[in-house]
């Protein structure tokens, strides 16, 4: 296999429209000239826009998987979607972490589905911060972040150091500036304003953004290079077409 483009693995539900999930990602690594892997951590039956029903990868499968692909090949980054609890994460990040310590992690934390199918619950704080400490990035939205970390807006939690890897804030739920993305990092909040470009709802298109940022660390742009190159190519696909899936192709 050429490796002229670098290695990238998504780690993600099969989703099977192709508008989330590993299809998606697939898709969106293609786009961005890198050569991208698929491991499933659960098959799904869905449309665009309902949510029918769900069946887990058993952990071991995926991480006898995970450890075959980091063993036969140079992975540069990793996205990480779906995942049925913080214990399964976790020992998804271990096995990657004592494989290859300098691979980048990028975590979309999907709690529920758009139709409100709820597959994570958060449960204990400190084992969450001790999980996310393994990330180099997570991609919550308004809603999920709520979740991750209560008070995260209204109590700044960010400003007291209290969030062990950096934060991309989706602004598609941003209640007072729709569109607007933001990069919490350890020192600095960078926002990612929106172009001018008319946008519509995608059927996964968290997993699209995240999957972009995945492709572009991989290709050796820094964190904040990376989520700008993202935030283009998402308003390029959310754009593409007036209904809820997308085209990844845009001219």
């Amino acid at each position: 296999m050429s490796t002229n483009r670098p290695f990238v693995l998504s780690i993600a539900g099969f989703d099977p429209t192709g508008g989330a999930g590993v299809l998606a990602d697939i898709k969106t690594f293609e786009q961005h000239q890198v050569i991208g892997f698929a491991i499933t951590t659960a098959n799904t039956i869905q449309t665009e826009n309902k949510f029918f029903e769900i069946e887990w990868t058993d952990l071991n499968f995926v991480i006898r998987s995970i450890e075959t692909l980091f063993k036969s090949y140079e992975i540069k980054a990793v996205k990480i979607g779906i995942v049925p609890s913080l214990d399964y994460l976790n020992q998804i990040l271990s096995v990657i972490k004592i494989l290859s310590p300098t691979t980048k992690i990028v975590w979309d934390p999907v709690l529920k589905s758009t139709t409100k199918f709820e597959f994570m619950t958060i449960t204990d704080q400190l084992e969450l911060n001790t999980i996310l400490s393994k990330i180099d990035l997570i991609t919550p939205n308004y809603n999920e972040i709520e979740v991750l970390f209560p008070g995260f807006i209204s109590e700044k939690l960010w400003l007291q150091n209290q969030i062990p890897t950096s934060v991309l804030l989706k602004g598609g739920h941003n209640p007072s500036e729709t569109g607007t993305d933001r990069l919490f990092l350890k020192n600095e909040i960078i926002d990612l304003l929106p172009s001018k470009e008319k946008c519509f709802e995608k059927h996964g298109s968290g997993c699209v953004l995240s999957s972009a940022i995945t492709a572009n660390l991989a290709l050796n742009f820094p964190l904040i290079e990376a989520c700008k190159n993202a935030k283009n190519y998402i308003e390029k696909y959310l754009s593409s077409t007036t209904n809820l899936i997308g085209y990844h192709y845009v001219p």
